[in-house]
């Protein structure tokens, strides 16, 4: 406009009105069933693979190996959540989604089509990189499609998600394994990539693709946090071979996974992370306390009921699934919008639940205490988990901009995969030396009479040290906001 032409008094529009019902109305239904359906796929594979994992290690003669079959997906997930951040972010979440739902289906059918154990191992390694990209791509969706109101809902609809694979999975598992094969639990599973690829990818297209600046046009990959996450993969990798080789020549692939993975961790999380610092570093940190403590004790569970109490691997399995529906109850919990204000005294309330029930769990080793109590005790902590995994992912997204919720959502993911990694090894180590015997991936048991009658004392010295790992994260909880304002100078 010329500076001499009359100026037109601009009327601003008015605000969009948001679309109306949550996320099943109707602008949101195709998008949540869709996005809904990859999280229930990710969940199923996670509680069937594990439990024909043991089958396919011995068919194989690869149990010095089977270690490798959980950690190689743990290490290259890393990787995958970093690269996908940065895909978001420069253009839109839905191929880093669409290549890692292809990945983790083709991982899936290279394990199944094994002829060894190295290649088996190769395709959990595909599969881990393609389940990192799918993780934190739906994190990008949920921050760019959804109204901030929704968010928790969406994120409680993810851990109920995961109610109905931790019932049935193993159950269904088993059955196939036990009639079928177990090359059949890994071919099966990725027929359920249609319905995601299907449902899910064109309402995502039409509603989160593309660059948050579409004038701005993508911008080139940052080569140097792509570098910090072969780092953090690769030192991931050696820090698990040394913890499940207690020897001292095992201190040189620690010290090298330590160097590789101490610089990496500092440039991929917010500054400040593991000072907990107030605000998104400490959103980040809990994220891995909660995560890591949890599964690091929860995967000993199983092994220990087994061991000391004569459960078969299938009931103490199951000794875990009423977990599922507590977790998917605290996150249903955290999702209300009358709960919003009390959010932090939730999370504190959520972790001081997980560190007792962590800290209860080895009381099933006197014989006078039933088994049922562990079951009540791990609901427990499951219901907190889901208090706190559903708020954490909440406040990130809320503190992050649009353009970061990719690289933001990386480093929530990367926090808890790394906790889990770091946690296990540490918790295997100490199991291991004080006379645990082989706990294969901490994971899972491949044979009850294989695992022998493991001294209760290793188990607690796995327990008791997350349930005070778990008491830290309490206090991280209480510093989840940013810092208030400075006030002015002389007050």
């Amino acid at each position: 406009m010329s500076a001499l032409e009359p100026r037109v008094p601009q009327i601003a529009a008015p605000a969009p009105t948001p679309p109306p019902g949550g996320i099943l109305g109707p602008a949101y239904r195709t998008l949540s069933i869709g996005i809904i359906s990859v999280v229930f796929l990710i969940a199923f594979e996670a509680t069937a693979v594990g439990t024909a994992m043991p089958v396919a290690a011995r068919e194989l003669d690869g149990i010095a190996l089977y270690a490798f079959a959980f950690s190689a997906y743990f290490t290259t997930s890393l990787f995958g959540m970093v690269l996908s951040g940065q895909w978001a972010d420069r253009q839109g979440p839905l191929r880093p989604l669409t290549v890692g739902i292809g990945a983790f289906a083709a991982g899936l059918v290279f394990s199944g089509t094994a002829g060894s154990m190295w290649v088996f191992v190769l395709g959990r390694a595909v599969q881990g990189f393609g389940g990192g990209l799918v993780i934190v791509a739906l994190y990008v969706v949920v921050s760019r499609a959804y109204e901030e109101r929704l968010r928790p809902a969406i994120m409680a609809a993810f851990a109920a998600s995961w109610v109905v694979p931790s019932i049935v999975g193993p159950l269904a598992s088993g059955t196939v394994t036990e009639h079928l094969g177990w090359r059949w639990v890994f071919l099966g599973i990725p027929a359920l990539v249609v319905v995601p690829l299907v449902v899910a990818l064109p309402a995502i297209r039409r509603t989160a693709s593309g660059p948050v600046d579409t004038a701005a046009g993508s911008a080139a990959f940052d080569r140097r946090r792509i570098r910090l996450a072969l780092g953090i993969s690769a030192g991931a990798g050696l820090l698990q071979y040394a913890a499940q080789d207690l020897r001292w020549l095992s201190l040189l692939p620690a010290a090298a996974g330590a160097a590789l993975m101490v610089p990496a961790v500092l440039g991929l999380l917010p500054r400040g992370t593991y000072r907990a610092r107030r605000g998104l570093p400490s959103v980040v940190l809990l994220r891995g306390v909660a995560a890591g403590s949890f599964i690091a004790a929860e995967s000993f569970v199983p092994l220990m009921l087994v061991t000391q109490r004569g459960l078969s691997p299938t009931m103490a399995g199951l000794s875990l699934a009423l977990g599922g529906i507590t977790w998917a109850t605290g996150s249903w919990v955290q999702s209300k919008g009358r709960m919003a204000p009390y959010r932090e005294r939730l999370m504190v309330g959520g972790m001081i639940m997980v560190a007792v029930a962590i800290a209860a769990a080895p009381a099933v080793l006197i014989e006078s205490v039933p088994v049922w109590t562990l079951a009540l005790a791990w609901a427990v902590g499951c219901l907190g988990m889901g208090l706190v995994i559903g708020s954490t992912s909440v406040l990130l997204l809320k503190q992050s901009a649009p353009e970061e919720a990719g690289s933001n959502s990386a480093a929530l993911q990367i926090s808890d995969a790394l906790a889990n990694v770091v946690l296990l090894a540490g918790g295997g180590a100490a199991f291991a030396a004080l006379g645990g015997g082989s706990v294969g991936a901490a994971h899972a048991v491949a044979d009850a009479a294989d695992a022998g009658a493991s001294h209760p004392g290793a188990f607690v010295v796995v327990f008791l040290p997350m349930a005070c790992v778990a008491l830290v994260g309490a206090w991280v909880a209480t510093r989840l906001h940013a810092d208030r304002p400075p006030a002015p100078a002389g007050r």
